[in-house]
């Protein structure tokens, strides 16, 4: 769990860090978080000299944000839980805002990182798996049901490799992190090995390391490019673990993409800014549009995630 507290201008002025503890069950992960929460608080209290005018907590799996509960996380092991009113009453009746956490790190890389000034943007994180956020005028699209943004779930190989959400060929067991180091351990014959020794492998011109880190990035140019037919967006945003390979990720990955479109207008396509602080701050700002982003008190947002 990472959290932070963020002024109404998407600063950072405080960040924390803690496992989640989720060995001892959903219930202890619950109470984590808002113990996490209050300590967070009085932090800012003692330190800051005054109390969070809002909170933000951004969880993975399915969110109904209008609900303020969370709904399902597969690494998690909760259903249902009532985050917002959970959250409320523990940190005595502050606002709350709860929102998907992969959405969320999207909406702090829009509006404050890689993607601002940006009307469009697709934020696609890359690390277990692969999901996307889909950013317009300021705000992440979560659509009707809470699940846009699915890219990882985009068919890219049919009748391919099995995926947990029961298809066959989805993106993110070609192009994930958790894909290319399973490839890349089969490949070098080392279980040991993961996306970053691959890549390093790749630089150092080892061609069975080259052959795995090309699929990938084939697979991940077809995703994108259904993804940039569907939305134009201006900018594609990659982030997640994979992303700190940097050029020799973005360099092949640019090139593929390239030659793949053929009348889509072709988007910026650039690595994220925030690093992993990016859902700590879109939990802020997600709690500083509760308070209709005052820009007159000086007070900090507390958030969790």
């Amino acid at each position: 769990m990472k959290a932070a507290l963020v002024g109404s201008e998407g600063e950072l002025l405080h960040q924390a860090r803690r496992a989640t503890g989720r060995e001892r069950g959903p219930d202890a992960v619950v109470d984590a978080i808002l113990d996490f929460a209050a300590e967070l608080r009085a932090y800012g209290e003692h330190h800051l000299g005054e109390a969070a005018a809002a909170a933000g907590v951004a969880v993975p799996g399915i969110v109904d944000a209008d609900r303020g509960v969370a709904v399902y996380s597969a690494n998690l092991g909760w259903r249902d839980v009532p985050m917002r009113r959970l959250l409320g009453d523990r940190l005595g009746g502050v606002p709350v805002a709860l929102g998907h956490d992969v959405r969320t790190g999207g909406l702090a890389e829009g509006r404050i990182g890689a993607g601002q000034g940006a009307d469009r943007f697709l934020f696609v994180p890359l690390g277990t798996g692969i999901a996307g956020a889909i950013g317009i005028d300021g705000g992440v699209e979560a659509g009707a049901h809470g699940f846009a943004g699915e890219i990882g779930h985009v068919v890219v190989r049919p009748g391919g490799t099995p995926c947990p959400c029961g298809q066959h060929g989805c993106l993110e067991r070609y192009a994930s992190a958790a894909a290319v180091s399973q490839a890349w351990a089969e490949a070098c014959g080392d279980p040991a090995a993961d996306a970053a020794d691959c890549a390093k492998a790749v630089e150092s011109g080892d061609a069975r390391a080259r052959e795995v880190w090309q699929d990938a990035i084939d697979a991940l140019a077809d995703g994108l490019v259904t993804a940039l037919t569907l939305l134009d967006p201006r900018t594609l945003i990659i982030g997640g673990g994979l992303a700190e390979a940097g050029e020799t990720l973005f360099t092949p990955l640019r090139a593929a993409v390239e030659r793949r479109v053929t009348f889509q207008k072709l988007p910026s396509l650039v690595p994220a800014a925030l690093g992993d602080t990016a859902g700590c701050l879109g939990a802020g700002l997600l709690a500083w549009d509760l308070l209709n982003q005052p820009t007159t008190s000086p007070s900090t947002s507390e958030v969790t995630t």
